[in-house]
């Protein structure tokens, strides 16, 4: 089974090869602002400019622009496939009645990766090698496998990270019907629960952070722009958000890996949560919570796990009786559920994971 998987390093350029990686981002976001401006151009005079038309370009922006030489070609033509692949989400969002703001130009702090294919770039004694930036320093996590497709350097903060997007070719696992099946309602409450009655904390992460966030923030504002301490300033809050986000995704990983390695089948809630954020009195923690991206990592690890994962609809599942499946309305602040038609007493995030367990059962039965 071939499966396209992402490996993803730190970068140690020195100071050098730092500043020459920040230039090629520099030139990147200059063309992508200047093929975003000229189709905006067109759309307003109803001439038509594709990506093909944009990537002929290229050769004569370079005879004009004789600094784009020193970089790779496929590097320039990625640039555009973004802008296309903007307008392509924005026409794509339309389409389905969908809000969507328009392609936006890209500030200097806001362009932040360049991707190579086939050319500029190569391992050589464990460094990665790029082509007019010289061989940089990885710290190898994890071992490389597959075919690399794609490399991606991207810089996060005062961080340099390198991608390379590989095809694996996977052996089939057949799933395990030995192991449990299991139902997880996902809340803020506790970050999952069982339908074997277990709770997963939520470890809210950007409520605890928020205070360190909100310094420095302070501190951002109280600067003047263009300044040396605003850049500084700017540069620690970039950091406290980074820290964040990657204590949120450490554990997003080892709380799916738990769930993969102990279930044969897992069944989630196919939630909606771009509505759901729409609720401002609870978008931030539901943000915090980073559903959506921990649904993506279970998906991905039970595929090459033998585990099967269900998204099924969560509408009523916190209403019906996991018992006898009788409708028992309560508000969002009852905690508690008792049904007066068969006894059922239960937590009521114990009930809905069951529901949604039955659902799951119900689906497999009907593609069956």
């Amino acid at each position: 089974m071939l499966v396209r998987r992402a490996y993803q390093y730190r970068l140690y350029p020195t100071a050098a090869q730092a500043a020459g990686l920040d230039t090629v981002l520099w030139r990147c976001r200059e063309l992508y602002n200047a093929c975003l401006g000229e189709r905006i151009e067109a759309h307003k005079h109803g001439v038509s400019v594709n990506l093909y038309s944009q990537k002929r370009q290229l050769p004569g922006i370079k005879e004009v622009r004789p600094e784009y030489k020193l970089l790779n070609s496929q590097v320039l033509q990625d640039v555009v496939y973004r802008v296309d692949r903007a307008f392509a989400g924005l026409f794509r969002r339309k389409k389905a009645g969908l809000k969507g703001g328009f392609p936006r130009f890209r500030g200097r702090d806001r362009y932040d990766s360049f991707t190579l294919t086939q050319t500029g770039w190569k391992l050589v004694e464990r460094r990665l090698t790029l082509t007019g930036i010289g061989p940089i320093k990885v710290r190898w996590s994890r071992a490389l496998g597959g075919t690399v497709k794609t490399v991606t350097i991207r810089r996060d903060a005062d961080h340099w990270y390198v991608s390379f997007s590989c095809v694996v070719d996977m052996p089939d696992v057949l799933s395990d019907a030995a192991r449990p099946e299991i139902g997880i309602d996902v809340g803020l409450e506790h970050f999952a629960t069982t339908s074997d009655g277990g709770h997963i904390a939520n470890p809210r992460h950007f409520r605890v952070g928020q205070a360190v966030l909100t310094k420095r923030s302070q501190s951002l504002a109280r600067k003047k722009r263009g300044s040396k301490r605003r850049k500084k300033a700017r540069l620690l809050v970039a950091k406290a958000h980074r820290k964040v986000r990657n204590q949120r995704r450490d554990f997003h990983h080892k709380t799916a890996r738990v769930l993969v390695d102990g279930h044969g089948l897992i069944a989630v809630e196919d939630l909606r949560i771009a509505t759901m954020v729409r609720n401002h009195a609870l978008a931030l923690s539901i943000t915090d919570a980073g559903w959506g991206q921990f649904l993506t990592i279970l998906s991905s690890k039970a595929a090459g796990a033998g585990c099967t994962v269900i998204a099924v609809n969560p509408a009523g599942t916190s209403q019906a009786c996991s018992g006898c499946g009788q409708r028992v309305p309560k508000s969002l602040s009852t905690r508690w559920h008792h049904c007066d038609h068969c006894g059922c007493s239960l937590q009521r995030d114990v009930n809905a994971a069951k529901n949604i367990l039955t659902r799951a059962g119900q689906v497999l039965q009907a593609g069956a």
